[in-house]
């Protein structure tokens, strides 16, 4: 399975108006239930007034569209990188799951699935062929 890294900084939010949020930007997340509004948007691009927000997340998607009928990818690596003390806040979308992690663990995080044979792809490519860490 690829996992493609994505070159941008994320905040996780919760704010009061899903007006607040740009659409226009290459990610945006926005998620509302009974109780809240969330938001996972880049850091650069957080609204003004939030009601909470954390900042320093990294993410990586899962490379394709995902057939609804696949299962365990999210457990997979959600378990890979439980077994290795690393925290996730995953983002699905209709074709594939967004995974991020805390800045300071995202290396880690893909070091880990790639020895796992995750295949970590870069945002941009490289002039290298090689495909993982």
């Amino acid at each position: 399975m690829v996992l493609k890294i994505i070159d941008e900084n994320f905040s996780v939010c919760r704010i009061e108006d899903p007006a607040a949020a740009d659409f226009t930007d290459t990610y945006c997340f926005l998620s509302k239930t009974d109780e809240e509004v969330s938001l996972v948007c880049p850091t650069n691009a957080v609204p003004e007034h939030t009601l909470a927000r954390e900042d320093g997340w990294r993410a990586f998607r899962i490379e394709g569209v995902l057939d609804f009928s696949l299962i365990g990818i999210l457990a997979g690596i959600s378990g890979i990188l439980a077994e290795n003390k690393i925290g996730i806040f995953v983002v699905s979308t209709y074709n594939t799951d967004y995974v991020l992690t805390k800045e300071e663990s995202f290396e880690k995080a893909l070091a880990v699935l790639s020895q796992h044979g995750y295949i970590v792809k870069p945002d941009k490519p490289s002039h290298s062929t090689d495909s993982s860490l």
